[in-house]
């Protein structure tokens, strides 16, 4: 508990450092939130730095930033960010893979990528990933394609590999069909900076990258 508190205070000072008391005093009542999760057993350290450094980007943006905030009956998003009539979810991805599924990386990771966007998409008008530079997210190829262009085939694919991972509650066509991903935001917890990613941009780079 206290090397928790003592690791989410150094990066909220770290955040806030040269930041106007706006900035400090919404990173501080997230940081405060965090730790009363984490006592419940909710969240962990290294995604609640991510989720820090991602939410200052938002603040700066002109957002109202809540963390680990409740949008349906059983699911809770990483950060829900709203500014007017604008709502956006962002779901961070560390990139940790369970070793129940050390033989199946890369497909595992895939389905619980298209599992959020198909689940989270629709609570807010945006949404969102957050990565950090040294991971690579496997996004489907189906949700850098706008809605009405997908063809079914394609949708019944990515459907037969999410019913493979996720059953309760079971992930239906029509989710899957109208599910969107407007932005990638690189998530900098050295640095504590923010990066905005087209998903186009992000899945050409990162296909190059991985063949080299």
């Amino acid at each position: 508990m206290e090397k928790f508190v003592q690791d989410v205070a150094v990066i909220t000072e770290k955040l806030c450092r040269d930041e106007g008391i706006h900035v400090s005093k919404e990173l501080n009542r997230l940081r405060k939130k965090l730790i009363i999760l984490y006592r419940k057993g909710v969240v962990k350290i290294n995604h609640s730095v991510m989720e820090l450094v991602c939410a200052k980007h938002l603040v700066k943006k002109g957002y109202f930033v809540d963390t680990e905030k409740q949008v349906s009956d059983i699911l809770v998003c990483d950060l829900f960010a709203k500014k007017g009539d604008s709502t956006e979810v962002v779901e961070i991805e560390t990139g940790f893979v369970p070793p129940d599924h050390a033989l199946d990386p890369v497909q595992s990771s895939t389905a619980r990528i298209a599992s959020k966007i198909a689940r989270y998409s629709q609570f807010a008008e945006k949404f969102s990933l957050g990565t950090p530079p040294h991971s690579l997210l496997p996004i489907p190829d189906l949700f850098l394609i706008q809605p009405h262009f997908r063809k079914r085939s394609d949708i019944e694919k990515l459907k037969w590999l999410l019913d493979k991972y996720y059953t309760s509650p079971e992930i239906r066509l029509e989710q899957i069909a109208n599910a969107r991903l407007q932005m990638i935001y690189i998530v900098n917890a050295d640095t504590g900076q923010t990066t905005e990613v087209d998903p186009l941009e992000y899945h050409r780079v990162g296909r190059m990258a991985s063949f080299a």
